[in-house]
């Protein structure tokens, strides 16, 4: 038994650490999976989850380091007491946002791995399923399950381990993600990602006699009736599918991936953070003429508008989806370097670069 109770304790406590670490990569990302949650329970619960939208991203910092910590301490045996209290806990709560996300059709991606490995409703309820069992196990032998440390190291280690991941989560923050799972990563061609990578094909399931029959074409026989069509390979689609600009005089997109576009993409004027503006216009003002820069925004007209005037940027601007613009970027403003529709830089508003960076990307 003490055999098992190690596995299953390191195996528990591994898998908290990768899913945490994936998503203590990219905080913000989390934050909006957040949001999501807290809307839905809005629509559905009543408005007091309001409150949570505002403070999503303290949150999200919050669940995400709890969550590396409790792997921690499963793998030092630190408190498990306590450890396996909250792990239960936590662990009852995320199956139940999976199992009500997969039932009720709600928010079609649980962000349990971050952008990294992206998985549907049911699978992630699945998934919880699983650790739910594991973690019941644990917390049935919770005083059977010895520290491998005295309590000063233990403390050490978990408040050492706190301090590092606060500063690791608030890093990623204030700069970008230090991996790009996104299909917006540098080195992508945004174009050639809004379209299948090969034909897509299909197998159509139907029905006759009350058997089922696969074929890879759809039949002519009339005596079948149509059950299914499945895709075979999934895998060929565009990666990106929900990519649009435009303005009032019509659609700029396919412009945007014509010769070299500095983006400035502004999702919201009322969540910008206003004092990388200055920046930014330095920047577009020292660039080499050929390269265009071109504002990307969610804003409503007369709201970028009057932002547009406060702050003298004296930049064109078009409309986009604020989902596509989140996507794209991780900074409200942020910055992207397009060269015929491929990303070959993204910055922070508080990592603008010198306009001879940019103009070295492009050589």
């Amino acid at each position: 038994m003490r055999t098992l109770d190690k596995v299953i304790r390191i195996l528990v406590g591994v898998f908290f650490i990768f899913s945490g670490a994936l998503k203590i990569n990219d905080p913000i990302g989390t934050s909006i999976k957040l949001k999501e949650y807290f809307q839905v329970f809005a629509q559905d619960f009543g408005n007091f989850f309001e409150i949570f939208v505002p403070v999503s991203l303290p949150i999200a910092v919050f669940v995400i380091v709890l969550e590396i910590l409790l792997g921690v301490a499963l793998l030092i045996s630190y408190r498990m007491e306590i450890t396996s209290w909250i792990l239960l806990l936590l662990i009852i709560f995320f199956t139940f946002l999976t199992f009500y996300s997969a039932y009720f059709n709600k928010v079609t991606d649980c962000g349990c791995f971050g952008d990294a490995i992206p998985l549907d409703p049911w699978q992630s309820f699945i998934k919880d399923v699983f650790l739910l069992i594991l973690v019941v196990y644990l917390f049935v032998r919770r005083k059977k399950q010895a520290s491998a440390f005295n309590d000063a190291k233990g403390h050490l280690i978990i408040g050492t381990s706190t301090l590092a991941l606060l500063v690791v989560a608030i890093y990623a923050i204030r700069h970008l993600p230090y991996l790009d799972f996104r299909p917006y990563h540098e080195g992508a061609d945004i174009e050639a990602s809004m379209s299948p990578s090969e034909e897509l094909r299909y197998k159509y399931i139907m029905t006759k006699g009350g058997e089922n029959f696969e074929f890879d074409v759809y039949p002519s026989d009339t005596t079948y009736e149509f059950k299914d069509m499945v895709l075979t390979n999934p895998e060929a689609q565009a990666t990106i599918t929900d990519y649009s600009v435009w303005n009032d005089q019509g659609d700029y997109t396919q412009e945007t991936f014509q010769g070299k576009k500095l983006l400035i993409i502004i999702e919201s004027v009322t969540h910008s953070k206003t004092g990388g503006i200055k920046k930014v216009n330095e920047l577009v003002q020292n660039l080499d003429p050929s390269i265009e820069a071109i504002v990307l925004t969610a804003a409503d007209e007369r709201s970028y508008e009057n932002f547009r005037h406060e702050y003298q940027l004296a930049i064109p601007y078009y409309f986009a989806d604020h989902t596509v613009l989140e996507a794209m970027i991780r900074s409200n403003p942020g910055i992207m370097l397009l060269k015929e529709g491929v990303v070959m830089g993204k910055w922070h508003h508080n990592d603008t670069p010198e306009a001879e960076e940019v103009e070295r990307l492009l050589e």
